[in-house]
């Protein structure tokens, strides 16, 4: 097993833009990463001491005009190797969408290069749906719920990933943080393959540092590579109102900022995706610069300097709260 650069170490990004819509049928989602950029994404990190290289938006391997599983493929192909490609040089891909389809892409290509390095994977999915629907269990067939089931080897979907496909990512190593929206089939799906899971009750009873202390602590752990999938409708739409699926009670602008800066301190993240920012749906772009203060915060803007706390040092009660 091989170690990787820590995000303390301050390496390297790549920003990979994934203008995908073609997952969802709200349009509007493939402005996301041009907003982004708009917002000054760059500029932030960079003023952080990162150095940023803006790769550009991927190009699908295939017709950009279809909907549906067979248009996702060839974004997801694209895009994993596109990601990949970062890793193997040492930097941190931050993929900036787009709808949530291409986590299908942005993960795969995650799988492929900790694969050859004995590196385990983990998956914090920031978001309040579960996105483990199948074609058959999907009320809408919209792939943009659906990505973790195609990722962790669920039957249904046709051919996605390109040969060699990696073997799936194993569901206990995916964990739901902030769910509040699960249909019938996936929740069946979720429970059955011990998907981890911490609701927005959970949240509100005990607040998000004992909750994803536990996530970090596994992963930590087990050494694994840490992978979190950001989607904007994680946060409430009172804070974030640029998306296509508004779900009432979400996370507020304060728990959202603690948790990017909890995944900084902890200095596990290794690559990210930011998804379904519509900016077509959005107020004066204030749905975008929403996200580039949250990622920035991940990248270690701070108030005040302070020394980081290693997860191993934390009081054992402060983590076991349930």
């Amino acid at each position: 097993m091989t170690s990787e650069t820590s995000l303390h170490e301050r390496p390297g990004l790549a920003l990979i833009g994934a203008p995908i819509e073609v997952g969802t049928s709200e349009p509007g989602a493939l402005m996301g990463p041009a907003a982004l950029r708009t917002a000054g994404l760059i500029r932030a990190l960079s003023d952080l001491g990162h150095p940023v290289t803006d790769h550009g938006d991927v190009v699908p391997d295939g017709p950009t005009g279809a909907r549906g599983l067979d248009a996702v493929g060839a974004w997801t192909r694209a895009l994993s190797r596109a990601v990949e490609d970062a890793l193997d040089a040492g930097a941190l891909p931050l993929a900036a969408g787009g709808d949530h389809s291409l986590s299908l892409g942005s993960i795969d290509g995650v799988m492929r290069h900790c694969l050859r390095r004995g590196l385990p994977v983990f998956v914090l999915w920031l978001d309040a749906h579960a996105d483990f629907n199948t074609p058959e269990t999907s009320p809408s067939g919209n792939v943009h719920g659906m990505p973790l089931a195609a990722l962790c080897g669920e039957a249904g979907f046709p051919p996605l990933f390109a040969e060699p496909v990696p073997p799936p990512l194993p569901p206990r190593n995916v964990h739901l943080f902030g769910l509040r929206s699960i249909d019938s089939g996936e929740r069946a799906l979720v429970t059955a393959r011990q998907v981890g899971v911490t609701d927005m009750r959970t949240i509100d009873e005990f607040g998000v540092v004992a909750p994803l202390r536990r996530v970090l602590d596994r992963v930590s752990a087990e050494g694994a590579h840490l992978h979190v999938s950001f989607d904007i409708d994680f946060l409430d739409p009172s804070v974030a109102p640029g998306v296509g699926t508004t779900v009432p009670g979400g996370a507020t602008f304060r728990e959202a900022h603690l948790i990017m800066e909890m995944l900084h301190d902890s200095g596990l993240v290794r690559s990210l995706d930011v998804v379904e920012l519509n900016p077509f749906l959005d107020e004066r772009g204030r749905s975008a610069r929403v996200l580039v203060e949250l990622i920035a915060s991940l990248f270690g803007r701070r108030i005040l300097d302070r020394p980081t706390v290693p997860i191993e040092a934390v009081p054992s009660e402060v983590v076991e709260r349930d």
